[in-house]
């Protein structure tokens, strides 16, 4: 029986993973790399700190000390979202159909505590999680199940009681290796790709949760 849904954050609450895209790509132009939107995907779901190492180790480059291109990142993605971020169709009715099933809520991201507080703040979300958790302070991010453990610990409920809402193919595998049950939501591009089938159940929305999908989910 579920007793608790924890969401993903980028590419289920708010549509940031173009903003994403855009900050890596004008950030890691800098050090000579020039990413494609295929090379971005390869990465989503994982913390910025991995995604910078994980470029660094393909193309090193020389004088730009890592976490400096780390927080330029952060901090472009923290001023799209506040120009132009909005929420995902579904949030506030998934949010209050929860609620109404007395499920506890929390949040778990791979962003950074600053960008987890300008898209909760930009969007008044702070009072709908009990508990908001970010991968910054985890010592290993998404694939790793780490952050949906130490969520699952704050919310004082077992794993194996807990609903992950996921977009990504990282986050799902984190989730699904903390033994939670899963929803995945793929971006439209990837949708139709099998490996997302790994989920309990695979929406287009957050619109799209039901009574029957978690029926589907606790089965």
């Amino acid at each position: 029986m579920i007793q608790a849904v924890i969401f993903d954050m980028d590419g289920v609450l708010i549509d940031s993973e173009p903003f994403w895209q855009a900050s890596e790509k004008v950030v890691f132009k800098k050090v000579g790399i020039d990413l494609t939107n295929d090379m971005c995907r390869q990465t989503i779901g994982l913390r910025i700190d991995e995604v910078v190492q994980h470029w660094y180790r393909r193309f090193p480059w020389n004088h730009v000390p890592l976490k400096q291109v780390q927080n330029e990142i952060v901090l472009s993605v923290v001023d799209l979202v506040s120009q132009k971020g909005e929420l995902l169709p579904g949030v506030h009715f998934a949010l209050d159909f929860f609620n109404k099933k007395n499920l506890k809520i929390a949040l778990a991201s791979s962003s950074d505590k600053i960008l987890i507080d300008a898209v909760l703040g930009k969007f008044d979300l702070q009072k709908e999680f009990q508990i908001i958790h970010s991968g910054q302070d985890e010592t290993h991010g998404k694939p790793h199940p780490a952050i949906y453990l130490s969520t699952a610990g704050l919310l004082n409920v077992e794993p194996t009681s807990c609903l992950a809402i996921e977009d990504s193919f990282n986050g799902l595998i984190a989730a699904k290796s903390a033994r939670m049950k899963t929803i995945c939501i793929p971006e439209p591009g990837v949708w139709d790709h099998t490996k997302y089938d790994i989920a309990d159940v695979k929406l287009k929305s957050l619109e799209e949760i039901s009574e029957k999908v978690i029926s589907i989910v606790e089965y």
